[in-house]
C-alpha cells in the first residue's frame, strides 16, 4: 500500500488480476463447501478479453466467423469483406455486451442475417463490403459488373444512370 500508493476504484481494478491470487481456503471463505473445493485439483482464473482478442477471435482462427461469412458468399460466387473499422466495432460492440466472444457471432448475426438472403438475389453481384456504417445500420456496400461501387442508399440514382440492375 504505501503513501504514494496509487489506489484504485473497483471499476478501475482488472479482476482477471486480482483473481490470480485466489486459493482455495478463499472459496470456502467465500461460501463453498470445503467438500467441493476438496474435489477442485487447481483454481485458476481466466483474464477478460479485450477489443483486441476479439477482432483476432474474429480474423485469425481457420474457422473464425469471417472466414465462416465468406465461404458462404463465396457459394453465390459473391466475394465478401470485412472493413477493418467494422471488426473494430463489432469487437467494441461484443466487449460492452460482456458476453465474451459468443457475443461476436451474436452481433454478426444480426446484421448478416437479411444481407445473407438480399445479396444472391441482386443480378451481377461481385462483391459486398461490410463497413462501420452496415454494422451501425445502414445498408452494406455491393460492388457490381456494371458498375464499381453502389449503396442502397444510391439505388435511385443508380437506377436513373441505368448502371445498376435491381
Amino acid at each position: 500500500m504505501g503513501f504514494e500508493a496509487e489506489i484504485l476504484s473497483r471499476s478501475q481494478k482488472n479482476a482477471g488480476l486480482i483473481l490470480k491470487d485466489v486459493y482455495p481456503h478463499d472459496l470456502v471463505k467465500y461460501g463453498l463447501i470445503p467438500e467441493l473445493v476438496g474435489r477442485l485439483p487447481l483454481v485458476v482464473s481466466l483474464e477478460s478479453l479485450d477489443e483486441n482478442a476479439f477482432i483476432q477471435i474474429l480474423t485469425e482462427p481457420k474457422n473464425a466467423i469471417t472466414k465462416q461469412y465468406k465461404k458462404l458468399f463465396e457459394l453465390d460466387s459473391i466475394d465478401l469483406e470485412f472493413d477493418k473499422e467494422a471488426l473494430l466495432l463489432v469487437a467494441k460492440m461484443a466487449f460492452e455486451r460482456n458476453t465474451g466472444a459468443r457475443g461476436l457471432r451474436a452481433i454478426l448475426e444480426e446484421k448478416m442475417t437479411n444481407l445473407m438472403y438480399e445479396a444472391p438475389s441482386i443480378d451481377n453481384l461481385n462483391k459486398v463490403i461490410i463497413t462501420k456504417e452496415f454494422i451501425e445500420g445502414e445498408k452494406a456496400m455491393y460492388h457490381t459488373s456494371e458498375q464499381r461501387a453502389i449503396k442502397e442508399t444510391d439505388k435511385k440514382k443508380a437506377r436513373q444512370k441505368k448502371d445498376f440492375v435491381s
